[in-house]
């Protein structure tokens, strides 16, 4: 019987998981794991909670379910794999079917025979050129090393100021992190709005809560230079010339391919940089399989290449090699949707499918968004707000989804996921059989409510207008009526102060002579989540007035300054 040989260069979540599915599948193959790291398979996604005191123990950050740290000893005996760790990969040599490593410590060089190959190199953090950035106190956070690094400036507890240069996933988790530890943070990032997968309305109410947290969030500028003495961090200079007092500064503008050793062995790159795989996850090479961050994979949505680093993409992208490896080319990895969701302090913040910028970027015609702003559980079960964006196409079928805030954010994403994959319509969801219990979601789930929302607009019961066309319309110069349907009590509690009228729904049958006596002039009706604004859209609709709007998730939605 003939041994297979199986070379995997990367031990992190894709490298690991390849081997040891391989494992899994057949006992006899030889599985050697190459990772230039001194750790395996690293929780890197955890990186964060270990620097912010979320938990202490760093093994944590390397264990199994049964918490057995995975070194190389564990690889050996638990899956017969053997690991060289502090060992890296130099050369691909396609012809021979062998690869050149060097070990780190020693210098001593070797080459290995595979008969399949898995490249798992993973990504390295964006670091541009710009001046002073290699000054004592600049960081990133991809790595164990990084990881370590924050959480010694975290336990001694010196660093009282510091900068996360970049508001994507990395720099918001690393932003709490460090907020969390004790230290002022100001996040700078160039665009004008943190996690830019979110659109811009609910992003922003993210930011609203990070900066309520304690936070500093500058949006549209950029660095121009890090400032220093004796080469160590002392401030950083932004585009307008605004220096930040501060001694440490976390990179966190993204991440791109490490492809490098996959480009060098004339396997084919894609567009993001990424290395080029089918269906298979098979290079343009048949005994060489590629998987994680280092790859590019297709869109499900648009078909289109995507560059989706994601360390649970990475561990169904690696269990697909693993059986590839051993039973020939029978599992499929069919790409992304783009899934993600961050913790933000008390916040959650996640999204699924298109976002409406997406969908503008594409040029996708006819889709139609909604927001809805309501409970996760019922108000005697201690609900909280959530807030979320919904996006159909033409056809009616969910496209895209969106949610912000205090409560089960998770369940409403996995959810709208599973409903995307599935290319279920609205129609398919209005009526979905979901869990229900009052410690757990209202009768009718917050998705299913964002679709009966949406079912409302298609079929012209509701007219929406979102927070943002209503601020442009008010910065323009318009006046529509603005309706707050709440009753005194709580538009004295909060309100927003942008020339609104209070007529309790209640009243409103009766105090209709309030109302714009030409009942084709526009009112914007609204409450704290546009419930009642939908239902006094309805009783106006009833009365003969025409232009009747209802400022989709109200109050609670607006992501502007209020005046309480």
């Amino acid at each position: 019987m003939s041994t297979k040989k199986i070379v995997v260069i990367g031990g992190s979540a894709a490298g690991a998981k390849a081997a040891a599915k391989a494992r899994r599948l057949d006992e006899f193959a030889d599985i050697t794991i190459i990772q230039k790291a001194p750790d395996l398979s690293m929780a890197s996604c955890g990186y964060p909670y270990y620097v912010g005191g979320v938990f202490d123990d760093r093994n944590a950050l390397l264990c199994t379910p049964a918490g057995v740290v995975r070194d190389p000893v564990f690889f050996q005996k638990a899956k017969k794999i053997k690991a060289l760790v502090e060992t890296e990969v130099v050369a691909i040599n396609r012809a021979d079917k062998t690869v050149r490593c060097r070990n780190l410590k020693s210098g001593e060089e070797q080459t290995i025979a595979y008969d399949k190959l898995v490249i798992a190199t993973g990504a390295r953090a964006n670091m541009p050129p710009i001046p002073g950035i290699k000054l004592a106190g600049i960081t990133t956070l991809v790595s164990m090393a990084d990881t370590d690094y924050l959480r010694a400036i975290r336990d001694k507890g010196e660093v009282k100021k510091a900068v996360v240069i970049g508001g994507g996933l990395i720099g918001v988790e690393a932003c709490e992190a460090l907020q969390e530890s004790g230290i002022q943070v100001t996040v700078v990032e160039a665009v004008d709005q943190v996690l830019t997968f979110l659109d811009w309305d609910l992003a922003k109410l993210v930011e609203n809560h990070m900066k309520a947290k304690g936070a500093q969030v500058l949006t549209g500028i950029g660095v121009k230079e890090f400032v220093g003495e004796g080469g160590r961090l002392t401030g950083v200079k932004l585009a307008d010339g605004t220096v930040i007092e501060c001694s440490l500064a976390v990179m966190a503008i993204g991440v791109r391919p490490n492809s490098e050793l996959a480009r060098e062995a004339r396997l084919e790159i894609g567009q993001f940089g990424g290395i080029t795989v089918n269906a298979y996850m098979q290079t343009t090479d048949p005994d060489i399989y590629a998987a994680g961050d280092c790859v590019e994979i297709p869109n499900r949505i648009t078909g289109a290449a995507a560059f989706a680093p994601m360390g649970d993409l990475a561990n169904l992208e690696g269990r697909v090699i693993g059986e590839n490896l051993i039973s020939g080319n029978v599992a499929t990895f069919p790409g992304t949707i783009h899934t993600g969701i961050c913790k933000v302090f008390e916040f959650a913040a996640g999204s699924t499918g298109l976002s409406e910028k997406a969908a503008q970027r594409i040029g996708l015609e006819g889709y139609t968004t909604v927001v809805n702003a309501s409970p996760d559980k019922p108000g005697f079960m201690g609900a909280k707000i959530l807030i979320s964006k919904l996006l159909v196409d033409k056809e009616q079928r969910i496209l895209g989804y969106q949610c912000v805030g205090l409560g089960d954010v998770s369940r409403q994403i996995a959810t709208a996921a599973m409903a995307i994959q599935g290319k279920l319509k609205v129609s398919d969801v209005i009526t979905a059989d979901l869990p229900y219990a009052p410690p757990f979601s209202p009768a009718i789930d917050h998705f299913i409510t964002a679709c009966h929302i949406m079912e409302n607009k298609l079929k012209g019961r509701m007219t929406g207008i979102s927070t943002v066309e209503v601020k442009r319309k008010l910065d323009a110069g318009d006046k529509p009526f603005l309706l707050d349907g709440r009753n005194p009590n709580e538009f004295e509690e909060m309100h927003l102060g942008i020339g609104e009228t209070l007529i309790p729904l209640g009243a409103l049958r009766s105090r209709l002579a309030e109302l714009p006596a030409d009942k084709n002039a526009e009112i914007i009706c609204f409450c704290k989540i546009s419930l009642r604004g939908y239902e006094a859209e309805c009783i106006l609709r009833a009365h003969g007035y025409t232009n009747i709007k209802v400022m989709e998730g109200g109050i609670m939605a607006w992501p502007y300054p209020r005046k309480k």
